[in-house]
């Protein structure tokens, strides 16, 4: 009998290889899976985060078909990543991680539900999977919603106003109907703000639209809903970021749905993949969570602007149109692929005895998804929180399906094997499928592995011919803005930092500007970071060190208005302020300046330039080795200023301030 106990046992088992022979016997555990006494929570979904800020910048220029190609991996169902949430940035005009996001209100009076490009990635979604859920969530604000002060709660109905515009904008324009709304990206929370919230979404029939709060941590929200029975009632979600895993007791008093609305912002090799797929299981097998949303969906901004490549797959070169689907798209199809917003967990532990941990989703309809990972300790460092220690060992998981799935004979495998030896991992592979003897069956598991075991027959692991090969931006490139009908509001490949720069059409200009390139932000934005006091856009290689920039550029601002062209430009993102390059500003009363920095303090040669406002002028900037030299309209006007460093950087273009100014002709070698 134990001999044909030990030979069912072998034929039931599943693993990367053979027996082990002459090998300490692995440890062994068995975990029954069983919906007889009912279902644990309903799962909502995986999803990922476009914005917080400006992650999605570069997609939008990509050429077809390698701008299809990429959406497929990430959003088409049984593809890819086949996420089942997007959630976007609802852009204020201000920094927000890496760059600035349009507004669809600039000003009080303004509307304009076409800027940016959420829109379009919100469709391009829905076009591929008609059920994905959409979420929008502000990290700043126009600066009319706050009358000068730096926060959006002191007029609450104009907060509110402003954000049902957004949605009812989506709906009336794009036909997109928002499943979700956030309140302030990892800031404080006002309860007030959130009741009207939820009256004004009411009065304006959008009672399906429901509310996540506060997306930061799970206090004090949870606290204060537990004693605020109203609040109670208006929050649908609670989203917590970067939980490690872990809730509170509070968050779980509360009955609410919990969420990690953002996690994950790990670079993309496959200690990131470890990472994501820990996470993807324990968090809710440790914290409940029933969502979990990486930021971000695409690294589609200048790798070397903070969190570089922090995202799901890397797509930052639209001039070549390469890309690469990283590791986490694969880790996500073990389990967006065979589960479905509205199945449920089972009522599990979790927790495997050797380590890692598994999580079991069922339709209700028979159907059954079992997702494995033994992710290591140094193998699934996530960026934040620190990481406690913890142990993995190759371990024998005996699972026994009871309830209504005693009857299941077959499990469809799919099988992930992060390798950190050779670097030659195995992703989303299927492996013959697994019979179930009676309700049991065993797997062989070892470290840094992901199992799914399914009875959908679905998955697929879908690919396309290889994208062209890396090529670093063109170093020569020009920008006439000569467009009547832009695709997208703003020019490809300039990354706002602080501002916002648009296409123009200039109606009254008779002659060579009537296309120009324009920043729009003339009130400082309620930030989420400590955004520049002047407005910046930076394209081109961040490793240039010799270059040329040319551009026509136009003062609106009467008196002290400026405007720059600049070169060597170091930092950008949340570390926009402490920009240092070689900025050469003219200004509305005739003079000019060439500083080492954006703040305009570092100072290395200044003098009168007879500029004036509401005129065209050319500027030339040129930079080689240690020496720069300015032109203006063609004629020297400074020269042989040293320049130690920085040693390279991007090309940019700004103001003074926020104050209107436009921008033509661009040109760099």
């Amino acid at each position: 009998a134990a001999l044909l106990w030990g030979a069912i046992l072998l034929a039931c088992s599943c693993g990367p290889g053979s027996p082990r022979v002459g090998a300490a016997p692995l440890l062994a555990a068995t975990y029954v899976l069983d919906d007889a006494n009912g279902l644990g929570r309903e799962f909502d979904g995986i999803g990922a985060v476009s914005g917080g800020g400006a992650t999605s910048r570069l997609l939008v220029n990509y050429q077809e078909p390698y701008r299809s190609e990429i959406l497929d991996y990430l959003f088409k169902p049984n593809f890819g990543a086949s996420l089942h949430m997007l959630k976007v940035e609802i852009g204020g005009d201000a920094q927000s991680t890496d760059g600035t996001e349009p507004s669809h209100m600039h000003y009080e009076n303004d509307e304009n539900y076409f800027r940016g490009y959420e829109w379009w990635l919100m469709k391009e979604a829905k076009k591929r999977n008609p059920k994905i859920k959409l979420i929008g969530l502000p990290w700043a604000f126009p600066g009319w919603i706050g009358k000068g002060e730096n926060w959006p709660y002191d007029y609450p109905d104009i907060t509110a106003y402003y954000i049902i515009s957004w949605i009812l904008g989506a709906k009336q324009y794009h036909d997109l109907d928002i499943d979700y709304i956030g309140i302030w990206n990892e800031r404080a929370f006002s309860s007030k703000y959130i009741k009207l919230l939820r009256y004004t979404l009411d009065k304006h029939g959008l009672e399906q639209v429901r509310i996540i709060a506060s997306d930061r941590l799970w206090e004090p929200i949870s606290f204060v809903m537990m004693i605020d029975s109203e609040l109670h009632g208006v929050v649908d979600v609670i989203g917590a970021h970067y939980p490690g895993t872990k809730t509170v007791q509070n968050a779980i008093l509360t009955g609410k749905k919990l969420w990690s609305s953002e996690d994950y912002s790990t670079f993309n090799n496959d200690v990131g993949a470890g990472c994501w797929a820990r996470i993807l299981n324990q968090n809710y097998v440790n914290g409940n969570m029933t969502a979990t949303i990486a930021w971000n969906l695409v690294a589609s901004y200048y790798e070397e602007l903070p969190f570089g490549r922090c995202a799901l797959m890397t797509a930052q070169e639209p001039w070549s149109g390469h890309y690469k689907v990283e590791s986490p798209i694969w880790i996500t199809a073990h389990t967006t692929q065979f589960t479905q917003p509205g199945w449920s967990y089972l009522q599990v532990d979790g927790h495997l005895e050797g380590g890692g941990s598994f999580v079991a989703l069922t339709d209700g309809l028979g159907n059954l998804t079992i997702i494995i990972e033994t992710m290591s300790h140094n193998h699934s460092k996530c960026i934040r929180p620190p990481l406690p220690n913890f142990n993995v060992i190759p371990q024998r998981a005996t699972f026994y399906l009871r309830g209504s799935f005693y009857m299941v004979q077959t499990l469809q495998v799919w099988h992930s094997r992060l390798d950190f030896e050779s670097g030659n991992s195995s992703l989303f592979q299927q492996l013959h499928p697994l019979q179930v003897w009676r309700g049991r069956f065993s797997l062989d598991l070892n470290v840094d592995e992901v199992y799914t075991l399914t009875t959908l027959k679905t998955g697929w692991k879908c690919g396309y011919p290889e994208p062209p090969p890396p090529q670093p931006f063109p170093s020569i490139y020009s920008d006439d803005f000569n467009i009547r009908n832009p695709p997208f509001s703003e020019a490809p490949n300039f990354a706002d930092q602080t501002g916002v720069f648009e296409y123009f059409v200039n109606a009254s200009d008779p002659g060579d500007h009537v296309f120009t390139l324009r920043q729009v932000v003339v009130q400082r934005p309620i930030t989420w970071v400590s955004d520049a006091d002047q407005t910046i856009s930076v394209i081109g290689n961040f490793k240039w060190v010799n270059l040329t920039v040319t551009c026509d550029i136009y003062i609106e601002k009467p008196r002290d208005g400026g405007v720059f062209i600049a070169g060597r430009v170091d930092n950008g993102g949340i570390y926009v302020r402490d920009s240092k390059g070689v900025f050469f500003w003219v200004f509305a009363d005739g003079t000019y300046r060439v500083t080492g920095d954006l703040a305009g303090k570092e100072i290395l040669m200044k003098g009168l330039a007879g500029v004036r406002d509401n005129a065209w002028h050319t500027l030339t900037l040129n930079i080689q080795g240690n020496s720069a030299s300015g032109l203006l309209n063609g004629y020297p006007l400074w020269e042989n200023v040293t320049v130690s460093k920085p040693g390279n950087g991007w090309a940019a273009l700004g103001t003074r301030s926020f104050e209107f100014a436009q921008f033509d002709n661009f040109h760099i070698e």
